[in-house]
């Protein structure tokens, strides 16, 4: 029997990677999307609404949910959000995967593994942690995934970004941020695996590389046959900002746990993906 799944965010950079990927291996899949339509996501849903939440959470009826929505700055999106899916999740016994980030820490202890407490710097890690405590307590056998920088195709983040300086806009990769990234394929077959088995609670899914945001928009500026010299560094430090500064996340577990191979940013960003 064909299995359904509800990705909340369908239309967003990981989001259509899960709904590609899970309807090439047989998903019954939905993506849903806030803004703007896209092939990957046919249903219209605002997260903060916890009725409309519960009603196309009734219509579809999935087994499934694996939530990546979230607005950046918006912490109705982001925390309520995360509230509203678990909620209705567990009222009609649905299989919760919620997408989680390295942003909801500082920083200060550089590696963190999946019992590391949350202590957010910044607006989008606390709303991130409070994201986490919702669903923790609304949802108990939910997985939390926690993830780092997200690349891979061209249109994540940092990507985007990148190519905005090598076109001269303003700004700077910082050389003292140093994060784990992952690629997107990666990160969706993950999420995936993690919903046909029972596993419960917090797992780091990130890649196995740590390097800075400057060294990471090195390679995306390689892999896509430009100067890297033409990107401009920059420190965190004395900019005054409250930012997470060296965030490692373990993922020996899993390593352990999954089929998925996380590969490191030096090795998915080595050749065209």
């Amino acid at each position: 029997m064909t299995r359904r799944l509800l990705v909340t965010g369908g239309s967003g950079h990981l989001g259509s990677a899960v709904v590609r990927r899970a309807a090439a291996g047989g998903w019954s899949v939905t993506g849903t999307w806030h803004r703007i339509p896209t092939e990957a996501a046919s249903e219209r849903l605002d997260i903060r609404d916890l009725a409309e939440v519960r009603l196309l959470m009734g219509r579809i009826g999935p087994e499934v949910v694996i939530h990546t929505a979230a607005g950046r700055s918006d912490w109705r999106a982001i925390a309520d959000g995360a509230a509203h899916v678990a909620l209705a999740a567990a009222e009609q016994g649905v299989r919760l995967v919620h997408v989680s980030s390295d942003a909801l820490f500082s920083g200060r202890d550089v590696y963190y593994d999946e019992s590391a407490v949350p202590d957010p710097v910044y607006p989008y890690g606390a709303a991130k942690a409070a994201a986490e405590t919702a669903v923790r307590a609304i949802a108990p056998a939910a997985v939390l995934a926690r993830t780092s920088l997200i690349v891979g195709g061209g249109t994540g983040t940092h990507e985007r970004l990148t190519h905005r300086l090598l076109g001269g806009a303003g700004g700077a990769l910082f050389t003292d941020e140093i994060r784990t990234p992952v690629h997107v394929d990666d990160l969706a077959a993950a999420l995936l695996e993690l919903a046909g088995t029972g596993y419960a609670g917090v797992l780091n899914v990130s890649g196995a590389d740590a390097l800075s945001r400057y060294d990471l928009g090195v390679l995306v500026a390689r892999r896509d046959g430009q100067d890297p010299a033409r990107l401009p560094a920059g420190r965190l430090a004395g900019t005054g900002l409250s930012r997470p500064t060296d965030v490692r996340l373990r993922t020996d577990r899993a390593a352990a746990l999954l089929r998925t191979r996380l590969r490191g940013a030096y090795e998915f960003l080595a050749a065209v993906q």
